[in-house]
């Protein structure tokens, strides 16, 4: 469980996150939703601890990042998995150079052990036979399967994906989606979800964060979303006529 408590953070004087507090659970897929602008890419940056925060406390389990030294930074990294907008995949690398890459780098694992990690990996996004191609070689819905699989490489106690569904077609949008929420209960990992796709919202949302400039201005699932009486979240969730009538008719 990841926990922010009170956190604020300003950048030249101008306070982006105004003491916000929220809880992400184990074995959900915990949403971060909100307008371009409104604080939440600030809000995951802060709490993998690429920004320092001005105040409050960010708890992995307990641990207070605020609190943390750079070894122990440094440690806490190691069990966090990165999926990055646009794939972040190495052109000079193949699929499973890729994939191998964070075990190389912070595993300790003899080279046999990496490559078999590293195709299980790849077995488990359905990507076995890319393990020998070149990222330019694959389409763009199987980089993002790719970046998966390198994210969950180090069987991470906590995911962090950032758009994940950017530049994807609907059809592939639904099928990271499930793999995400796949993934998140397989391993009961901790899975915090940038977005602004609402499809992912409907589809994943267990438990989702609505950022409204700088506050916390509503948390709850996807259910709840019907009947939240959250005027900024209805204007922002059912903005589109499709989402309207889904409203009407719940």
């Amino acid at each position: 469980m990841i926990e922010v408590q009170n956190i604020s953070k300003s950048f030249n004087g101008v306070e982006v996150l105004h003491g916000i507090s929220a809880v992400f659970e184990t074995g959900k897929t915990n949403l971060i939703i909100g307008q371009s602008g409104s604080g939440k890419t600030v809000l995951m940056k802060s709490i993998i601890a690429l920004h320092r925060v001005d105040q409050g406390r960010i708890l992995y389990d307990g641990r207070n990042v605020p609190d943390m030294r750079s070894r122990e930074l440094k440690l806490l990294r190691r069990e966090m998995g990165m999926l990055f907008q646009g794939s972040a995949l190495f052109d000079s690398m193949t699929v499973g150079e890729n994939v191998m890459y964070p075990l190389e780098m912070f595993s300790g694992k003899s080279k046999e052990e990496i490559v078999d990690r590293a195709r299980f990996c790849l077995e488990r996004v359905e990507l076995t036979r890319a393990f020998d191609l070149y990222p330019s070689e694959i389409s763009g819905g199987m980089q993002k399967r790719a970046a998966v699989a390198r994210a969950i490489a180090l069987n991470p106690k906590y995911l962090f994906c950032d758009e994940p569904n950017s530049g994807l077609d609907p059809k592939t949008s639904l099928v990271i989606d499930k793999l995400i929420s796949e993934i998140t209960k397989e391993y009961n990992i901790t899975t915090i979800v940038n977005t602004h796709d609402m499809n992912s919202v409907m589809e994943i949302g267990e438990n989702i964060v609505f950022i409204y400039k700088g506050d916390k201005a509503w948390q709850g699932s996807k259910e709840q979303l019907f009947d939240a009486e959250c005027q900024e979240l209805n204007d922002f969730v059912f903005a589109s006529d499709l989402y309207k009538k889904i409203k009407k008719v719940h």
